[in-house]
């Protein structure tokens, strides 16, 4: 799967339950971020994901799918390593330029 991730674009994989998956960083993705931690703006975004519950992070990876529709409710059921959630999201953010 690492071939078929495009690092400069903010691609990541992301396993869940087995199934390697990707997390990019959109436009759209940072207006369902913004929606579904009910901020206004980039500025609330960004202090509002300094502090993250774990069901924050799952309403992070959903946001970030890329061609993938899974709810938090969705991700909650799945089998997803911590680590690699969180190593992905950033790697999702850092690529991007955030």
């Amino acid at each position: 799967m690492t071939g078929l991730i495009n690092p400069a674009r903010g691609e990541a994989v992301l396993h869940v339950d087995g199934r390697p998956l990707i997390l990019c960083l959109t436009m759209g993705a940072l207006a369902r971020l913004e929606a579904a931690l009910e901020v206004n703006t980039l500025e609330a975004l960004e202090a509002r994901l300094a502090t993250l519950s774990s069901h924050d992070v799952l309403v992070i990876i959903s946001a970030l799918l890329c061609g993938e529709a899974m709810s938090a409710a969705d991700l909650a059921k799945a089998q997803i390593r911590p680590a690699e959630a969180a190593e992905a999201i950033t790697k999702a953010f850092e690529g991007a330029g955030a």
